[in-house]
């Protein structure tokens, strides 16, 4: 007598490929299958193998893709084991990844305004405030939040995003696209991806706007929800250039309680004024030191320099973000202090203001405006 061993259930690759166009590209934020990133996928004996076909063979993300492939597969019908091999793919491939790129997303400043990106600009008049600091965490919360949310490190001189999200490393160069690089549900673009972290970056006016500009319209930001924009201190060629680029931005002014740093970004919100921003609000940082063993606050810089240049710019005061060990230890470490330590006081008021930021008003000067015609 023949005893037939009984058949293994045949794998549904149909299946397999729709449940994979749930995974994303953690850099870009799109489905491998819409940027057309899977390969060959085969299956045999309940073993599915999944070719993905990356950009660069350098790709820092390859364990993540790993991971998230593996996992949507293995849970499909039949599947009993799950192999993911990387390709790399051709000069010519990269230049029609980069091409569809550019088709599936507007550019930046066309995709503003109601239901598009919401632009922050964060400045301050004089550096040692926290800008960057304050920057980096409301991008955290947002992220955290559930928002697609993108920040570029406009201060090219002192640039400090890569320290502040604990990343050093390229983006990736699509022909002449370049993808932000993530950190933390966060898209980065920074000259401090570019350089040495010890080099200096010695500019004039015109190479510093032509930068800009490619941070801007050379990245592919993608579909964001809100883009973060850390402005160096001061009323000088980057700002303007920024707004120039991005003219639909809000301006969010941070200062300390230190009548010096008022005074100075006062002079923020007056340049801000003239050429045509709106300041939505502003952020007093470091407005007590916290102490770590008793909870004491200790308004070490002062009182009221928020409030008072809120009130001088009739604009609403947005928080007041104490100075506290978690959030010092945060920056050093490259963590957003809202992510490492949440229930700290610092990333607690962080958090609070990052969620209660007024949507942007989109400027009407100068656009063509649709018209309709209404019958009698």
């Amino acid at each position: 007598m023949t005893i037939l061993a009984a058949r293994r259930p045949e794998v549904d690759l149909d299946r397999v490929r729709a449940a994979l166009a749930v995974v994303h590209d953690p850099e870009i934020g799109a489905s491998l299958t819409d940027l057309g990133m899977l390969g060959e996928i085969s299956a045999r004996g309940g073993k599915v193998r999944v070719e993905v076909r990356l950009t660069t063979e350098s790709c820092p993300l390859v364990a993540e893709l790993r991971h998230a492939v593996t996992t949507v597969v293995a849970a499909e019908a039949n599947v009993r084991d799950v192999e993911v091999s990387f390709t790399t793919m051709t000069p010519r491939d990269r230049a029609e990844f980069a091409d569809r790129l550019k088709l599936g997303a507007p550019p930046l400043n066309a995709a503003l305004g109601i239901g598009g990106t919401r632009v922050y600009a964060i400045a301050s008049g004089k550096g040692g405030v926290g800008k960057s600091t304050v920057t980096a965490n409301l991008a955290a919360a947002l992220a955290a939040s559930g928002h697609r949310v993108g920040v570029l490190d406009a201060d090219v001189w002192g640039y400090s995003m890569p320290q502040l999200f604990g990343v050093r490393r390229s983006p990736v160069v699509l022909g002449d696209l370049m993808m932000p690089v993530p950190a933390h549900g966060v898209g980065l673009m920074s000259m401090g991806f570019f350089v040495n972290e010890e080099q200096p970056v010695i500019w004039r006016g015109p190479m510093l706007h032509k930068a800009l500009q490619q941070f801007v319209s050379d990245t592919y930001w993608g579909r964001l929800d809100a883009l973060l924009v850390d402005l160096p201190p001061g009323t000088g060629d980057a700002t303007l250039s920024l707004f120039e680029f991005l003219p639909d931005a809000t301006l969010l002014a941070v200062t300390t309680p230190q009548a010096t740093a008022r005074v100075v970004a006062a002079r923020v919100a007056r340049m801000a004024a003239e050429v045509g921003i709106t300041l939505a609000g502003v952020i007093e940082n470091m407005s007590a030191a916290v102490c770590a063993g008793c909870g004491d606050q200790t308004p070490v810089f002062g009182t009221g320099g928020g409030t008072l240049l809120a009130e001088e710019a009739g604009a609403p005061l947005l928080g007041q973000v104490p100075l506290d060990i978690e959030l010092r230890r945060a920056g050093d470490e490259g963590v957003p202090v809202v992510i490492a330590a949440p229930d700290s006081a610092s990333a607690r008021e962080l958090t609070r203001i990052a969620n209660a930021l007024p949507a942007p008003r989109r400027k009407l000067a100068g656009r063509a405006l649709p018209l309709s015609v209404v019958g009698r």
